[in-house]
């Protein structure tokens, strides 16, 4: 899939493209909110949120300029906001819009991270998934094991479902790496 194509699926709510664009600039994401943050708590945060911000506004990307440019723009933002809202209030991150806002995306098949997560034994899998972090720990817990939609997990976790779904992608991706790994 080249990036005009995954760039259209995506505006058709296309699984795989937001996948293909997760899995190709997010080293670029990230990479630019580590230097910007010195933390990677906060870098994977602001990450998460870029890729939640860009998906639910993938309709308003313009092609004249550089997909990779928009995503740091958006990032950039969110790290300006970020550090707004902890001048202001300490613990206070995630505004009340961003609590309540909603976005559908389509989840029609397994992906190949699912697939190999299912695949593995049980005892093994839950061994691997400590290895990560808890709120991915977490957002694993509640999709697989306790069978939480979407919405349940973005009430229990108080985030947006956007982030959610990025969280558990990033969160699958991240076990399939360690899984492929030991």
């Amino acid at each position: 899939m080249n990036l005009k194509t995954a760039i259209e699926n995506a505006k058709l709510n296309n699984q795989l493209a937001f996948n293909f664009l997760l899995d190709n600039f997010w080293g670029d994401v990230y990479g630019y909110l580590i230097i910007q943050t010195s933390n990677e708590n906060d870098a994977e945060d602001i990450t998460i949120q870029t890729f939640s911000k860009a998906f639910d506004k993938i309709d308003t990307y313009n092609s004249d300029y550089k997909f990779k440019t928009w995503l740091i723009t958006i990032a950039k933002n969110l790290y300006r906001d970020t550090l707004r809202k902890k001048k202001k209030s300490i613990g206070n991150e995630t505004s009340k819009e961003d609590q309540e806002r909603v976005y559908w995306i389509m989840d029609d098949a397994p992906s190949a991270e699912d697939k190999l997560i299912n695949e593995q034994n049980l005892a093994k899998l839950l061994k691997d998934i400590k290895k990560l972090k808890p709120y991915y720990q977490q957002v694993i817990h509640l999709r697989f094991f306790q069978e939480y939609t979407y919405d349940e997990i973005a009430q229990e976790m108080n985030a947006s479902i956007s982030s959610v779904k990025v969280r558990l992608l990033r969160a699958k991706k991240l076990l399939a790496q360690i899984i492929l790994n030991t």
